[in-house]
């Protein structure tokens, strides 16, 4: 094993740490900061966090981080990456008038991506998520939670999770995968979504299951899309074959979504810019991750998640990108931080740690990232910022400056 110690020192230390479960309330905004810090890498772990005055070993290599901030690895708990084609043509229809659901219930929206999904290859679909994912670790982002759900058939599932797996093999960040069958009725059984309830819970679950490719199964539960009772359906056959679970929830219209996720005791529920306030209170209760995704709100004009009345309730937050073709074809994550900071009201303590360490909690990676503490995966990023508050504050400018990954530095 490599014994080679690395001290990254005169650090600027901002890290959430880990309590065993994840933060909320007024915890969410407890960060450690350390000013003139030394971190010590070693057979890709942090090896150790000392302050200022500690002693540095003699035998480590020394580098200089100039009084520079340094975080964990962002952690995206949300995205879309595995797809074919593109939706820039709903642009126009929507200058127009047409919403987001009017555009899928037409035929287009998901639909539209499913099609090119499932001519591509499957190499097709590995390059495209490379280049992709180059991107985001010049973002800092250094763990990615990965859904299907553009196939809508037992052979395009199974081959976008082929290619997530193959492209995690060839980078460097580590990708985390959800399947997402239920992510909408394909267009050959719209008259029949029970019969397609079926075939998800009878054929695609099972097969999913056995490749062992996913750990998580999701389900849009949205009016016009899966309603809350085939949503639970669908949810309870997963978890029999051992999915741990999630939920698009609440994202349009507030059809009791949220309640649905507290109920279920699932790992975490997205979007939630309708939540109720009920939905809030039985999320806080059952310690349900909500994952918002502001830069959706953003692209199609929408409200954005009551994050500052989740806090004061106790729910604990995560951000993620929600990187797809159709409702936010971006990956930036520091802009997602940008708006975290200035629509969702959120503090910039309360945003790195819903970048980080809850985010990881959403993956069910925390054990391994998502603060810098002894054990855990050397996933840093070190940023041209002085302080949190700066780089929440200016936007359109990538701040990063290195990223070290599994303690190798990889930017």
């Amino acid at each position: 094993m490599d014994q080679h110690l690395t001290a990254l020192v005169n650090a600027h230390l901002a890290t959430p740490i880990d309590q065993g479960h994840p933060l909320s309330g007024r915890e969410q905004g407890k960060v450690l900061l350390m000013p003139n810090a030394t971190i010590l890498l070693q057979n890709g772990r942090i090896e150790a966090v000392l302050g200022g005055d500690e002693q540095i070993p003699t035998h480590a290599e020394t580098i200089d981080l100039k009084g520079n901030l340094v975080t964990p690895g962002l952690v995206d708990p949300h995205t879309h990456l595995i797809h074919g084609g593109s939706r820039e043509y709903e642009i126009p229809l929507k200058l127009k008038g047409a919403s987001y659901m009017d555009i899928h219930l037409a035929g287009g929206g998901i639909n539209s991506t499913v099609q090119a999904t499932r001519q591509a290859s499957e190499e097709e679909l590995i390059e495209r998520a490379l280049v992709e994912l180059q991107g985001m670790l010049e973002q800092g982002v250094t763990t990615v939670e990965c859904k299907s759900g553009y196939g809508l058939n037992t052979e395009t599932e199974l081959k976008m999770m082929r290619a997530a797996a193959e492209a995690n093999l060839r980078q460097p960040i580590d990708l985390i995968q959800t399947f997402m069958g239920a992510h909408s009725v394909p267009v050959d059984m719209k008259s029949n979504p029970d019969g397609y309830i079926d075939y998800l819970i009878n054929e695609m679950i099972p097969l999913v299951a056995d490749t062992k490719l996913a750990n998580f199964c999701d389900v849009f539960c949205e009016k016009g899309v899966f309603d809350i009772e085939q949503t639970e359906r669908i949810l309870l056959a997963a978890q029999q074959h051992g999915f741990k679970l999630k939920m698009h929830a609440d994202e349009i219209v507030s059809i009791g979504g949220a309640e649905l996720a507290a109920k279920l005791q699932i790992v975490s529920a997205d979007h939630l810019m309708a939540i109720s306030e009920q939905g809030i209170l039985d999320m806080a209760e059952a310690a349900t991750i909500a994952v918002l995704l502001p830069g959706t709100s953003f692209y199609l004009g929408k409200s954005y998640a009551p994050a500052r009345r989740m806090i004061e309730a106790g729910v604990p937050i995560a951000l993620a990108s929600d990187f797809n073709p159709g409702s936010c074809p971006s990956a930036n994550f520091q802009f997602i931080m940008n708006l975290g900071y200035l629509y969702l009201r959120m503090y910039p303590q309360e945003v790195l740690t819903a970048c980080t360490l809850n985010a990881a909690y959403a993956v069910d990676e925390a054990a391994e990232v998502g603060s810098i503490e002894v054990g855990k995966k050397a996933d840093l990023v070190v940023w041209d910022a002085r302080n949190l508050a700066y780089l929440m504050y200016r936007f359109g400018k990538n701040h990063v400056q290195y990223v070290w990954k599994d303690g190798r530095r990889v930017i």
